[in-house]
């Protein structure tokens, strides 16, 4: 029997049949659109990933300082008490508790404070009565020096930096009142490496830095609210806490970001023009950066880091992470999310195929007749079996094309669920070759065993 003739006999079946083959394809159909949405969510989850972390260098250290205080801390304020000398998370006001007595400390914008209550606690000794014991530990602030020794003291480490934000109102541009924005406090080389470019103008410089020069540079977004555009920005004025800062430059947009600072929304300013104009030298909670040069070196550049500031700080305990664990966490969570769906599409295919091999296994019983009349005038047993495998790749075939019309109308509302879709064609071509898989491989057991049917019996079957 000639392939053109066993085709034709596969489209008149399937012809006659048309419900049957629809309804028998919706497993192959589910499955089909599943591991191209599949393939598209996983794409686009890596993409997400790697803008998220664009502005990261993979071998970025973010070391920092949290004070807590021991004990029961007794002043008021958010996140504990005040710390002597010290500041307050959001740069509150520096100075010690009051309650029961008070020991000497430092007010902000003023001279030392004595001690008062009645007999106050000189400084470094503990407080008690109603409020219970409290360490009074002196706040930890890192500064350029740690950052320099650091860079000094760890192995294998291109570049160091500090900085640290804030938050205040600022002014200017099309802004009809004061709105609030993240004020970054930032080196020279903080840029560079943080893998930012500008979109226009310069970034700030040393001498910016060192002689305190009220000059800024905007986020993307910050420069579209204020003044309509990047370019409209540049070299205009904005007024941070009432005090004019020049605009010399606005980066180039960047996108959403997993942590740190979002470079689109914050008002980046030389670190030390920062302490002195908006948050002084007691109430910022720097960041030091540091950059290892190999990325395969971070965690022994971590441990060295730790070691060095033990040396300077021996009972401060310090919070050390890096960017690549951070990415590394955030692709481990993408591709378990990608092997779920996997599985679930693995999962609809096998009930897929088994929905084929039942139907065609009814089809056998319904067409023994047929079969047995093919045999009789000369169908060898490779006819028969190919003409149900071809019928069940084609049922398959139909449930796989209708799978992808279906990714493709799904995708929108996907994407209305903020999750990132990224359709390929590649991803099309694998939903149709898993489709026509399934329903061959599934359909060869019913396939073989019609091709197996003895003419005399099969003539005979009523």
């Amino acid at each position: 029997m000639k392939l053109t003739e066993i085709l034709k006999l596969v489209g008149l079946n399937l012809s006659q049949n048309k419900s049957k083959v629809i309804l028998t394809s919706t497993g192959i159909l589910v499955g089909s659109a599943t591991i191209m949405l599949v393939i598209a969510i996983g794409t686009g989850g890596k993409l997400e990933v790697a803008e998220q972390f664009k502005n990261l260098n993979a071998g970025a250290i973010d070391i920092s300082y949290e004070y807590q205080e021991t004990g029961r801390s007794f002043g008021g304020g958010r996140g504990g008490g005040m710390e002597q000398g010290g500041a307050m998370d959001g740069g509150s006001m520096g100075g010690n508790a009051i309650g029961g007595g008070m020991s000497r400390g430092n007010m902000p914008g003023g001279g030392g404070m004595p001690d008062m209550g009645g007999g106050g606690m000189p400084d470094g000794q503990d407080m008690t009565g109603g409020f219970g014991a409290a360490q009074n530990t002196e706040k930890i602030i890192l500064s350029t020096e740690e950052a320099d020794a650091l860079l000094e003291g760890v192995e294998g480490l291109s570049d160091a930096t500090i900085s640290y934000t804030t938050k205040s109102d600022v002014e200017g541009g099309d802004l009809e009142e004061a709105v609030s924005y993240t004020i970054a406090g930032v080196k020279e080389n903080y840029a560079q490496m943080s893998n930012l470019t500008l979109a226009i103008g310069d970034f700030i410089t040393e001498e910016n830095d060192t002689y305190k020069e009220k000059t800024c540079v905007l986020g993307y977004s910050v420069a579209k609210e204020i003044f309509g555009s990047a370019l409209d920005a540049y070299d205009e004025s904005v007024y941070i806490d009432n005090r004019p800062y020049v605009v010399n430059g606005v980066f180039a947009e960047v996108g959403t970001v997993a942590s740190g600072i979002s470079p689109d929304e914050a008002i980046f300013i030389p670190y030390e023009t920062g302490i002195k104009y908006l948050t002084g030298k007691n109430n910022v909670s720097p960041t030091i950066t540091l950059i290892a040069e190999n990325v395969n070196e971070v965690e022994t550049a971590k441990e060295q880091a730790q070691t060095v500031l033990a040396q300077i700080y021996p009972n401060a305990s310090f919070t050390v992470t890096d960017a690549g664990s951070k990415m590394e966490a955030a692709s481990r969570s993408n591709e378990t999310l990608t092997m779920l769906l996997a599985a679930m599409a693995v999962i609809v295919f096998i009930v897929g195929g088994i929905g084929i091999m039942n139907v065609l296994f009814v089809s056998v019983r319904e067409r023994t007749n047929e079969i047995g009349i093919l045999k009789a005038i000369g169908c060898s047993q490779k006819d028969i079996l190919l003409e149900f495998l071809l019928e069940a790749a084609c049922i398959s075939l139909i449930g796989a094309i209708l799978g992808v019309l279906l990714s493709l109308a799904v995708t929108p509302v996907i994407e209305q669920l903020s999750v990132r879709v990224e359709l390929s064609v590649w991803g099309g071509m694998l939903s149709l070759v898993f489709g026509c898989v399934t329903g061959t491989v599934f359909g060869f057991y019913p396939a073989w065993k019609a091709s197996k049917l003895v003419p005399v019996a099969a003539l005979n079957h009523e």
